[in-house]
């Protein structure tokens, strides 16, 4: 199974947790569907993350993102960003991609230290 197939697998499980909680208990509390619209919520966002950022990363760099995230920062409601340090053979050091849930998409990519994409 290649990194990427791990990732998505990795996305789908987090959906499938996300769906279970929400599923599960017919009769919730405020609280508890609190807790499930914040995971269904970072949810999305690594989804569209993950979906996002590696085809800009390749259209800016012509290398494929072949790795996991080697970090990662969120405050688990309006933005989550996301950092991939290259290998041998990519045409990157370090790739750092910023994705909002307010404005809907990517706000900042930031490759080498170049910022190519900032719409804060």
């Amino acid at each position: 199974m290649s990194n990427a197939q791990k990732m998505i697998a990795a996305v789908v499980g987090v959906f499938v947790i996300g769906f279970l909680l929400v599923g599960g208990n017919k009769e919730q509390t405020d609280q508890q569907k609190e807790a499930a619209a914040m995971v269904r919520a970072v949810a999305g966002m690594q989804g569209m993350a993950h979906q996002k950022c590696p085809r800009l990363i390749k259209e800016h760099t012509g290398s494929s993102i072949t790795t996991l995230v080697s970090n990662q920062e969120t405050d688990k409601a309006t933005y989550l960003t996301l950092e991939w340090v290259g290998e041998k053979g990519d045409n990157f050091k370090k790739a750092t991609c910023t994705l909002s849930s307010s404005r809907g998409g990517v706000t900042k990519l930031v490759i080498d230290g170049k910022v190519l994409i900032d719409k804060d």
